[in-house]
């Protein structure tokens, strides 16, 4: 499974822990992301914009 994450507070979605306070269970596949989602962090960055960083963290 892979990570992303947003280039302005470093917030990290990786896909074997999820996101589920924002409705994304453990395995959710970064493809399976809405393509409109914004990071729950900062709400500057949407999914565009995040960047790779490789295999689970």
């Amino acid at each position: 499974m892979s990570a992303y994450r947003c280039p302005v507070c470093e917030f990290v979605f990786d896909e074997a822990k999820g996101a589920p306070r924002e409705g994304f269970p453990p395995g959710t596949l970064w493809t399976a992301v809405p393509d409109d989602w914004c990071c729950p962090d900062c709400g500057v960055r949407e999914k565009i914009d995040f960047e790779a960083v490789g295999e689970s963290l």
